[in-house]
């Protein structure tokens, strides 16, 4: 017998037993091997070992048969040789999301029974397995803690937010794969993709943001928690919920569709409004098509950074520290200045200042040195990053022949492309100048990093790509001295 003949009957044998004792002497007799030799073979073709895939198959059909009228947890839980009934929803509840005593209203995992030919056939299908991706507070894990410190709990929860953060804008790129796939989207898989999409992605969603808030809400007596993630929350659930901010308008019909008759998910357009371009692992790839699946993956983000941010912050500041932090709005402004490249000098710094130097009359309400920055109002996957030597001068300022220049205004509304907003962070920094301007294990350098995680700590917006830019500010002058002060561009609300 070979060896797809010899795990097909072990399968097979599992299946007609899935109600009793199994034994795994019995199990490898049917592949006529021995024990060790068995579970060798079955875990290298499977990806699982015996036991995971007896469980798997158990629990599974555990929730089927709980959606039975009259249905006790107990029989249940002994139908599928668990010896106690608390052992049984521990167990259901790792697998399923959600207690058995809630299954008849939540949506259950699908882990089918194993077919060996060529190729491994079963398990979860794969549509499923992109909503259980997202990496999910495990509550039942939390509750096994025991008894921990108000900081004890904060900081646990904050490590799952930088793991998510890692994990999750994947999944998002996968969701909107599956979503243009219109293999996927056929009028019988409808009902599972309603399911899949309503149940396995936005209802585990919202059920996590309700518990995350109530937990926090416990913990918020106590100091440790960042105020900004309540905001972030908020967000996150009017996305879930169908509410529409205005820069989603043009896409905005096709999302009320999509809540109100699922149905419109056939149109491959609709479909595509609902899940646009993918914006890559970090969320910073350009896109043509910003869709419902991008907005989901930044307000994902946005609460995971309010989250863990604060303290990685705090631990990114080594022999320096932030002196004072701000946001700005200042009048209309204009930069001028020269790109850096391969041409500069000390020289050719220093007669570029003293032209700006003799424009006195011109000066704005920040008039220090600065290396401007941006790409274009592209990504940085489109367009690379640019350095411009100069200063903010006023509105309208004439600009001295070989020089060029950027317009800033507070509000760019109606302002033409490439106009940025005169709207901004600003971080002083101390200690130790080499530290501050470190490389290594940054985006940028220490002070960019920083000024930039502040900003996402606190929920507040980066206008990336199209208005984004960013500032080296040299207090003491460019030809002089090192920058000790960063300009971030940001979009807020007069809140905050």
């Amino acid at each position: 017998m070979n060896w797809i003949n010899a795990l097909s009957k072990a399968i097979e044998y599992i299946e007609d037993n899935l109600t009793d004792k199994i034994n795994l002497d019995e199990i490898s007799r049917q592949a006529f091997s021995s024990d060790s030799h068995f579970q060798l073979i079955f875990h290298l073709v499977t990806g699982l070992t015996v036991g995971e895939y007896i469980r798997n198959r158990r629990l599974s059909l555990a929730a089927h048969d709980l959606r039975e009228p009259h249905a006790k947890i107990i029989d249940v839980a002994m139908r599928y040789q668990y010896d106690t009934p608390e052992g049984f929803s521990k167990a259901f509840t790792r697998f399923h999301g959600v207690a058995p005593s809630k299954i008849k209203g939540g949506r259950a995992r699908v882990f089918n029974p194993f077919t060996i030919n060529i190729s491994i056939q079963g398990g979860f299908e794969m549509s499923w397995k992109i909503a259980d991706e997202f990496l999910l507070l495990d509550w039942v894990e939390i509750k096994e803690q025991g008894e921990l410190s108000p900081e004890e709990k904060y900081k646990q929860i904050a490590a799952w937010a930088g793991a998510a953060r890692g994990r999750n804008p994947k999944v998002f790129d996968a969701l909107c794969d599956w979503l243009k796939n219109d293999d996927e989207w056929k009028t019988d898989k409808l009902p599972e993709n309603e399911q899949i999409l309503i149940q396995g992605v936005f209802a585990q969603f919202k059920d996590q943001n309700a518990r995350l808030r109530a937990y926090l809400k416990e913990l918020e007596p106590s100091g440790v928690v960042n105020p900004p993630v309540f905001k972030a929350l908020d967000e996150f659930d009017n996305a879930l919920n169908g509410v529409i901010p205005e820069y989603l308008s043009i896409i905005s019909d096709s999302i009320r569709h999509m809540f109100t008759d699922f149905s419109c998910m056939l149109d491959s357009c609709v479909r595509k409004d609902i899940s646009g371009d993918k914006t890559g692992a970090h969320g910073s790839d350009t896109v043509e098509h910003y869709g419902f699946c991008g907005h989901l993956k930044n307000l994902d983000a946005h609460v995971q950074w309010t989250l863990f941010m604060p303290d990685w912050v705090k631990k990114q500041q080594q022999n320096f520290q932030v002196n004072s932090f701000e946001y700005k709005t200042l009048p209309a402004m204009r930069f001028i200045g020269k790109e850096t490249g391969d041409h500069e000098s000390m020289e050719w710094r220093r007669d570029l200042f003293d032209t700006l130097d003799k424009m006195r009359e011109y000066k704005s309400e920040f008039n220090h040195d600065v290396m401007f920055c941006h790409h274009y109002g592209k990504g940085v996957n489109i367009e690379p990053w640019h350095g411009f030597w100069g200063r903010f001068m006023k509105a309208g300022t004439p600009v001295p022949d070989g020089f060029i220049f950027f317009d800033l205004v507070p509000d760019d509304t109606d302002t033409p492309y490439l106009t940025f907003r005169s709207q901004f962070a600003y971080a002083t920094f101390s200690g130790d100048l080499e530290a501050m301007h470190k490389r290594e294990g940054y985006d940028g350098d220490a002070m960019y990093d920083i000024t930039r995680n502040i900003i996402l700590g606190q929920g507040v917006t980066i206008p990336y790509p199209e208005i984004y830019w960013t500032a080296e500010v040299f207090i003491g002058g460019a030809c002089d001295d090192w920058s000790t002060a960063y300009m971030f561009s940001v979009t807020y609300d007069n809140d905050i």
